[in-house]
């Protein structure tokens, strides 16, 4: 039955059950039924008339409003992707680009080797992060959207993503609410965990990665940790980690604490802000 027809019959049938059942009383009833008490049951008869239409109604608009309020986080969570796509194409996507123009003409000035083979590895960077936020996005103008789950736009949903292409499954326990982050803090966030999780699946060899957030706006702290093999040294501090050193520029830039801990088995990423949790 549609909202429509429920409409009407509200408003139709309660008045039609009314005027008939005073006929019927008048008429054939009278003998037997007192005027107290058909006075009584007239408005027991409409009450209970009315409330099996209402129920209809009520059900019928318990269904619109939720389909409405799922719409309407459907539209915030890409409102909030659109404002993410915006701030990586304005901001990182369109600094490689110069960066990447600005070397091209630095290594026509360069002569020696060496110095060619320094920029051939700079521009080789460059490319593979042009390519990441690119590829991210894309990610973000186009979701993916399955039938059967409602989408969600959170923290932890795109460190699952993330976690996704990287070809890692790992623990998450993630408890920081979204509202902590601006945008920007998001893009970097998230791009400090996936660079983490690259390096877990390129260089630790772990099978067993945990992803923790936990805190509020004003400090939180995030712990990346594998049972990998670890490393000998501080690998923000190795040469050929590009991607590492360029991970904890972003965090120093935003005033966040991040370093490289070595674990009885494995190894630890934490990035945090503001006073030390434990």
């Amino acid at each position: 039955m549609s909202y429509k027809q429920i409409k009407w019959m509200i408003l139709i049938v309660p008045t039609l059950t009314v005027g008939l059942w005073e006929y019927v009383r008048h008429t054939l009833l009278m003998p037997y039924l007192s005027m107290e008490a058909g006075n009584f049951l007239t408005p027991v008869f409409v009450f209970l008339i009315s409330m099996t239409l209402l129920n209809q109604l009520f059900m019928r608009l318990e269904q619109v409003q939720e389909e409405l309020n799922k719409e309407r986080a459907e539209n915030a969570a890409l409102a909030a992707r659109d404002l993410l796509a915006r701030e990586l194409h304005d901001g990182i996507a369109q600094s490689l680009f110069l960066l990447s123009v600005k070397m091209d003409r630095a290594e026509l000035r360069q002569k020696e080797s060496q110095e060619r083979s320094d920029f051939e590895e700079m521009r080789k960077l460059v490319h593979e992060v042009n390519r990441y936020v690119r590829q991210a996005i894309a990610n973000l103008r186009f979701p993916t959207q399955t039938d059967e789950r409602e989408y969600e736009d959170s923290m932890r949903s795109r460190i699952e993503h993330a976690a996704q292409e990287a070809f890692i499954c790992p623990a998450i326990h993630w408890s920081i609410p979204d509202s902590s982050f601006s945008a920007k803090e998001k893009v970097e966030l998230l791009a400090c965990i996936r660079e983490a999780l690259l390096n877990t699946q390129k260089h630790a060899h772990a099978d067993l990665v945990v992803v923790t957030g936990s805190g509020d706006e004003h400090s939180w702290i995030v712990r990346i940790d594998d049972n990998g093999r670890g490393a000998k040294q501080d690998p923000f501090q190795m040469k050929d980690r590009y991607g590492l050193r360029i991970m904890k520029e972003r965090a120093t830039e935003l005033k966040w604490q991040m370093e490289f801990i070595s674990l009885p088995k494995g190894s630890r990423v934490e990035i945090r802000k503001g006073k030390v949790l434990t």
